[in-house]
């Protein structure tokens, strides 16, 4: 799939201006067989205008406080089979180099288990998902459909026919330490 990102900014008159339009690649990873993710935007810190709109640091997959992420990512249909032959550690090496601290968040023995210090804005584009939470609770999700996803445990399914596309901001919080 072809994802074309414009982005706009202001010039020394403080007019505004596209200052970048270009297709954004996808990331794949043998770990995610048949998935794509599309980092289309991201900054570490709370954004102050004028802004010229070029990139600001973005340095791990998920937003610190004050940062954000803006992402699109396909999820195919059925489970996840990795190949047999696959170099686990090689994988995992190349997906941390692309998606820095994805890995991190993700519970080895909970296959998409996975928590973040982030208030997640997720539209369901196309397709069906299935949100699990923590108490194996499912909400089934389908295209139009939106989830407010407030730092909880959860792993994103796909049980339907067809490949399911989301669209998800990803905005950096606090979390209390007991929790």
């Amino acid at each position: 799939m072809k994802i074309r990102r414009v982005v706009t900014g202001h010039d020394s008159e403080g007019k505004a201006r596209v200052v970048d339009d270009r297709d954004v690649e996808p990331i794949t990873s043998e770990l995610m067989p048949g998935c794509a993710a599309y980092p289309l935007w991201g900054r570490d810190e709370r954004p102050t205008f004028p802004d010229d709109g070029s990139p600001r640091r973005a340095e791990s997959w998920y937003p610190p406080r004050d940062g954000s992420r803006f992402m699109i990512n396909t999820i195919p249909p059925g489970e996840l089979v990795l190949p047999p032959d696959l170099d686990m550690a090689a994988a995992v090496d190349e997906l941390e180099r692309r998606m820095p601290g994805a890995m991190a968040a993700m519970e080895p023995g909970s296959p998409g288990m996975h928590t973040t210090d982030s208030i997640d804005y997720v539209l369901v584009v196309s397709g069906e998902a299935t949100l699990e939470l923590d108490d194996g609770e499912r909400t089934v999700l389908r295209a139009g459909d939106v989830v407010v996803q407030n730092g909880t445990r959860h792993a994103w399914r796909n049980h339907g026919t067809e490949s399911c596309m989301i669209v998800g901001v990803a905005i950096g919080a606090d979390r209390t330490p007991d929790r």
